[in-house]
């Protein structure tokens, strides 16, 4: 069966549907279920700004994101409310430990990995499908994300840098918690910016990301790969990238990243008002609800 004939990122989009489901939380209680029952939609959106989809792509491209979203309902819908509720344990204990939250970061993980390597026949399918102009296109993509990277995160001074790494931490913390005061606000800036900044480092390894997609196209391409032989290769550079946190050239900064990022949560979660516990135990509830009912079909 024909399956995703895209110029897009095949390796990044297993790990877009979960990232997708994680970004839902964002737009906070309400919209979840929305959101969710519309995702086939907005995934096949997502994948139609990377590519012009064919008119005789659209119904399989649909019937496929289809196939992957009933999976994803039925089978890990439970497992996010369960996790989202071992959280919630560990917010109303008050004292969660830097241990806790990096072992709910590999259960995150686990979960990407998880969709990652179930969408693995398909995107070696889709690999074997992409045409050279699509390599082309899927190049252009990448070359315009970068420059967008740049210009959000790297034009400025290094105090700029950190005003924007910092506001988009607000905005999530603001999500769950609800206001911050000024004191509260001073606080966790100060723990924020203990976060190693290197913004060059996080452009070299999404530049090093799409170079190895880019070089895995041509080759299944050039060398006419089996259906083994792709799944093989697509399997091997997804382990790659879900490993790069390990590379040797990379460790201590990623390891001193999640370090201080853990310490940054533990530090909004300390000083968090009893009424901000509870505003994030309710937020946290109605997920927790919502994820619940969609795997019921509703």
């Amino acid at each position: 069966m024909k399956k995703f004939n895209t110029h897009t990122s095949l390796l990044k989009r297993a790990q877009f549907v979960f990232l997708a489901f994680v970004m839902v939380l964002a737009a906070g209680c309400s919209t979840i279920r929305f959101t969710y029952n519309h995702g086939d939609t907005l995934l096949y959106w997502w994948l139609n700004a990377y590519i012009d989809i064919d008119s005789d792509q659209s119904d399989w491209v649909k019937k496929d994101i289809d196939n992957l979203f009933q999976w994803h309902r039925t089978t890990q819908l439970r497992d996010y409310a369960g996790l989202l509720t071992k959280m919630q344990r560990q917010l109303a204990d008050g004292n969660v430990t830097q241990d806790e939250l990096l072992a709910d970061y590999r259960d995150i993980k686990a979960r990407t990995e998880l969709l990652a390597f179930k969408a693995l026949p398909q995107l070696a399918d889709l690999a074997m499908s992409i045409k050279p102009e699509q390599v082309a296109q899927l190049e252009k993509k990448f070359a315009k994300n970068n420059a967008d990277f740049r210009k959000k995160f790297m034009s400025g001074s290094v105090q700029d840098q950190q005003d924007a790494r910092f506001k988009k931490a607000m905005e999530q913390l603001n999500l769950w918690f609800g206001s911050f005061s000024r004191d509260q606000e001073a606080q966790l800036r100060k723990a924020s910016d203990a976060r190693p900044l290197d913004n060059e480092i996080w452009l070299q390894e999404r530049m090093l990301r799409q170079k190895k997609i880019v070089a895995l196209l041509r080759r299944i391409q050039q060398e006419k790969l089996s259906k083994e032989q792709t799944m093989s290769a697509i399997h091997n550079l997804l382990r790659d990238m879900l490993d790069r946190m390990e590379a040797p050239e990379r460790k201590a900064f990623f390891d001193a990243y999640v370090d201080n990022t853990a310490k940054f949560i533990i530090t909004a979660v300390r000083l968090t008002t009893p009424e901000q516990k509870t505003h994030a135990q309710q937020r946290m509830q109605g997920w927790i609800n919502d994820f619940n009912a969609l795997a019921a079909g509703k």
